[in-house]
């Protein structure tokens, strides 16, 4: 790894890595850029979704997604010298976009599918936390994200199948 360095508008735009990596440069919002890398994917997915996308068709564009990252996160790591450094949001974009694929497209729905993926991605509970720990590179940036993503998912379904007044 190269020498710290903290990113800005600069750094975002030296590299098109650096712009995807950083999630189109909500990375470099403070507080909390995963949060805002986050909610980077709820416009994307409503334009998906506004002009006929289908849920199958965005998770399989998520594959692409996942590796495009996987190179983004790896070059902008090297270059900012730390691995997965805060600013590094794609992560975020990618596995919110598998949970919005994944669950109804209302508000409410989205609104909680938001939450849960910022609580298993902050908190990282096993298998989050072994697949963050144990995957390296570009690809271990992204998968705990996939994974939190699937998680998410999975208590999103349980609770709406246990409380459907609610939705």
């Amino acid at each position: 790894m190269t020498t710290l360095i903290h990113p800005d508008r600069r750094f975002l735009f030296a590299h098109p890595a650096h712009f995807l990596a950083l999630g189109f440069g909500s990375g470099l919002m403070r507080p909390a850029p995963g949060t805002w890398g986050t909610l980077v994917a709820l416009p994307l997915a409503w334009l998906w979704f506004r002009f006929g996308g289908s849920p199958f068709l965005l998770v399989l564009l998520c594959l692409p997604f996942f590796g495009l990252g996987a190179w983004a996160a790896r070059v902008t790591s090297r270059s900012l010298g730390v691995h997965d450094h805060g600013c590094i949001v794609w992560d975020e974009v990618v596995g919110m976009l598998l949970v919005l694929a994944l669950i109804p497209g209302d508000w409410l729905s989205w609104c909680m599918g938001f939450v849960l993926f910022r609580l298993f991605d902050i908190f990282k509970p096993w298998p989050i936390r072994w697949f963050d720990d144990h995957v390296h590179g570009g690809a271990g940036i992204m998968i705990d994200d996939v994974v939190a993503a699937f998680l998410t998912v999975l208590v999103f379904l349980a609770v709406h199948r246990w409380l459907p007044y609610f939705f």
